[in-house]
């Protein structure tokens, strides 16, 4: 029997997106112990409680971060960040993307061993916040919408309502709760069986340890006592070495791209 709740819509999706990071989890863990490396999804035990305190990671200012789950090597560094995520309004799109940029940006710039990140996504994400994502060097693997609707139909929930479409909620919110624990894990192993083999091969190519360390590009980072950020990159050392030599702030900023209010966005490649 289902839990009378104040949002039942609110309750299956987090159901839903429990399922899948569960199923997830379990995924990451085999293939993280096959490349001898560790899969941490929780922080230490509280001493009085018994229970698993969430998975903090801290930037350089001691901000704090829960981050769903890392891979770690045998001294605990962590080398891949992920985040498990699921929103069913693209109003929300903005909000949690921004926060998986910023947090992995920050982490990363204390964490020196991190080698990459990467988001599972499920349900409705717009092209804007997925290349917001991307621009931040995520790797995305996506579960549409529609795929989610599918799979929940065979369990005879419909998972199509409104926003305020209380009545159709409740109904698949009372469906859900009559299914077993089995077959709620069986959905979420379900939801990630499309980017399951895509992602194990990413992770391992990550973890490889035959793949040599190469100098992919040097970025410098100028700032001036106004306040100005000038941004250059460069593919080897020699360059960097030669605007370093030359440096003359007040003649680079001077020939810095000034760009205005009114000009149009970057052309991106494609």
């Amino acid at each position: 029997m289902a839990r009378l709740i104040q949002n039942p819509g609110s309750a299956l999706g987090e159901a839903i997106g429990a399922n899948m990071e569960a199923a997830l989890n379990l995924c990451l863990d085999e293939v993280a112990g096959d490349n001898e490396c560790h899969f941490i999804c929780k922080g230490p035990k509280n001493r009085k409680t018994g229970k698993h305190k969430k998975l903090l990671l801290y930037d350089e200012f001691a901000t704090a971060y829960n981050i769903d789950s890392v891979i770690a090597n045998d001294s605990i560094q962590p080398l891949i960040l992920f985040e498990c995520k699921y929103i069913r309004y693209k109003k929300h799109n903005r909000d949690k993307g921004s926060w998986v940029c910023h947090t992995h940006s920050a982490l990363r710039k204390r964490y020196a061993f991190i080698r990459s990140s990467i988001a599972v996504l499920a349900g409705n994400w717009s092209e804007s916040s997925q290349l917001m994502m991307t621009s931040h060097r995520i790797n995305l693997f996506l579960i549409s919408f529609d795929n989610l609707c599918e799979l929940l139909s065979g369990h005879n929930i419909d998972f199509r309502w409104g926003e305020k479409e209380r009545k159709k909620a409740t109904r698949a919110w009372t469906q859900y709760n009559r299914l077993s624990q089995t077959t709620k894990l069986d959905i979420g192993l379900q939801m990630i069986q499309s980017v399951k083999e895509p992602l194990t091969n990413l992770i391992e190519g990550i973890l490889n340890p035959q793949e040599p360390r190469e100098l992919d590009h040097v970025t410098i980072e100028l700032l001036t006592s106004q306040g100005e950020t000038l941004r250059y990159s460069f593919e080897d050392i020699d360059g960097a070495m030669d605007l370093l030599r030359s440096l003359d702030v007040e003649v680079m900023f001077e020939d810095y791209e000034k760009i205005r209010l009114t000009d149009p966005p970057p052309m991106l490649d494609t």
